[in-house]
């Protein structure tokens, strides 16, 4: 009896199945949308107009507290100290540390 290629092996079975394993979490990195985090959101974006968001917050006409900045807000998860970093209510796209919108809620 002779074994056809396209006949299925349980060695081949094996192997196919460690490397997909092995491949399975840089997948889901690869496909996740904050690995996408990288673009800059502009003031002239739909969603980030509809929130009257400010690359800088001292120049946001309805920014009522002084201590109200992209960096000290909740949905922000950039690092401390970093000029930018992404913000979830934005689509994770790079808001300034200095920036502002009406969405902003104070970190607990």
């Amino acid at each position: 009896m002779t074994k056809h290629p396209s006949q299925p092996s349980r060695r081949r079975f094996i192997k196919f199945s460690a490397v997909g394993l092995a491949g399975a979490p840089f997948a889901n990195i690869l496909l996740s949308e904050s690995a996408q985090a990288g673009e800059r959101v502009s003031e002239s974006d739909a969603t980030a107009k509809a929130l009257d968001y400010a690359m800088d917050a001292t120049k946001a006409t309805s920014r009522k507290d002084d201590t109200a900045f992209c960096s000290t807000c909740n949905l922000y998860s950039g690092q401390p100290g970093a000029p930018d970093g992404p913000c979830q209510v934005l689509g994770n796209k790079l808001v300034m540390a200095n920036g502002w919108c009406s969405a902003w809620v104070k970190k607990a």
